[in-house]
């Protein structure tokens, strides 16, 4: 048990543990009150319990907790592992997941850091939901920035325009007549229009079907990917990984899976992760993931269409994506998106293997996306 002390936080009878299983009610509660979404039991559970990679591993902790002198639990990191690769080498990922502490303690989220960091099983750390409360910490640890990508900013789309409107003026507290949101809507209507968005986001093109379970295909797609592609850091996407991941989300259609193919072989595939904001009534689908094999980027633009048609059938209020690699974004950029700020760069890593630090420091090795760390657990 590590006290407060041993890094410079002086609150006394302060402890922190590795957390457990049995802790999910407690953590649940904390996380509730700062405005997280805390997850079932059994879901929360099968983070680590189905995970195939933990499964492999020994003595991996779930998480840590930080007790107060009443033994109530006022903090807590969770610790997933992930398998990646890179240049053909396995390398085991460690994600931080739901970093939350109470405001009375609030120094003491440092002792969680520091256990998280000091992992010796670990070749990657991954954190990629840091936001403006967190960041500094993860600095403190020597994180750094992913190289590619912009993961400070996000390029969205409206698609229900009046929808989106309620919620842009709930957003900014607005204190005048709800009928406003008629006129803000038909502005945003408007400025599509003029803008060429309307006609872009509407082109289909390439026959694109909807997946509702990962099959063989996908192993077989893995493969073919993995051998292919230039060596580059790479998130395991096999089938069994993939179901891990997607479980619950597929199962309450949380998760779209489009794929475009080639016969019977997959060419492509992306996948959409419904991210709802309920504090603001906002309803919105993001692009978490997009693969395809060597020479079929170009595949992305019909998935994005497919899906941006699917949100406008289904009255979801707007699509977005970010952190894509610059081949990627180019195609977003292509449909002209419009663009948010986020409160802080998200995706910080830090690895202690110096040969892949070395490596790691090249854009052109990264294929970032929000499949990475907990950005969609």
């Amino acid at each position: 048990m590590i006290r407060a002390n041993e890094i410079g936080v002086t609150k006394s009878a302060i402890s922190i543990r590795e957390a457990s299983f049995d802790d999910h009610q407690q953590i649940a509660l904390l996380e509730s009150r700062y405005g997280l979404e805390p997850k079932p039991y059994k879901e929360w559970v099968h983070l680590w319990a189905n995970n195939p990679l933990y499964r492999e591993l020994s003595n991996w902790p779930i998480g840590w907790v930080v007790e107060n002198e009443d033994n109530e639990i006022v903090g807590h990191i969770g610790n997933v592992p992930l398998p990646y690769e890179f240049g053909g080498e396995q390398v085991v990922a460690a994600a931080s997941r739901a970093l939350v502490v109470d405001a009375a303690y609030r120094s003491n989220g440092l002792l969680l850091l520091s256990s998280f960091f000091k992992q010796k099983q670990v070749d990657l750390f991954l954190a990629t939901t840091v936001n403006d409360k967190a960041l500094k910490g993860y600095e403190a640890f020597r994180a750094l920035r992913a190289p590619a990508g912009t993961w400070d900013q996000a390029a969205f789309w409206v698609t229900n325009y009046l929808g989106f409107s309620t919620s842009a003026l709930e957003t900014k507290e607005f204190r005048g007549p709800k009928s406003f949101r008629y006129p803000l809507s038909a502005g945003l209507v408007l400025r599509d229009i003029l803008q060429g968005r309307w006609l872009k986001t509407h082109f289909l093109g390439a026959e694109v079907d909807y997946c509702l379970e990962f099959d063989d295909r996908f192993d077989s797609f893995w493969e073919e990917l993995r051998q292919t592609s230039p060596p580059r850091l790479l998130a395991n996407r096999s089938r069994k990984i993939l179901e891990w991941h997607f479980k619950y989300a597929l199962a309450r259609d949380e998760a779209w899976v489009l794929t475009a193919s080639k016969g019977s072989a997959l060419t492509a595939y992306a996948i959409f992760f419904r991210q709802d904001n309920s504090e603001f009534s906002l309803t919105r689908v993001r692009l978490v993931d997009f693969q395809a094999l060597p020479g079929k980027t170009e595949l992305l633009r019909p998935l994005l269409c497919h899906a941006l048609a699917r949100c406008r059938r289904e009255g979801i209020h707007m699509m977005e994506a970010l952190g894509f690699p610059p081949e990627k974004q180019r195609i977003i950029d292509g449909l002209s998106p419009s663009w948010r700020a986020l409160s802080s760069w998200r995706y910080f890593y830090r690895t202690n293997n110096r040969q892949l630090a070395q490596e790691l420091k090249n854009p052109q090795v990264w294929d970032p996306s929000c499949y990475d760390g907990d950005a969609c657990l």
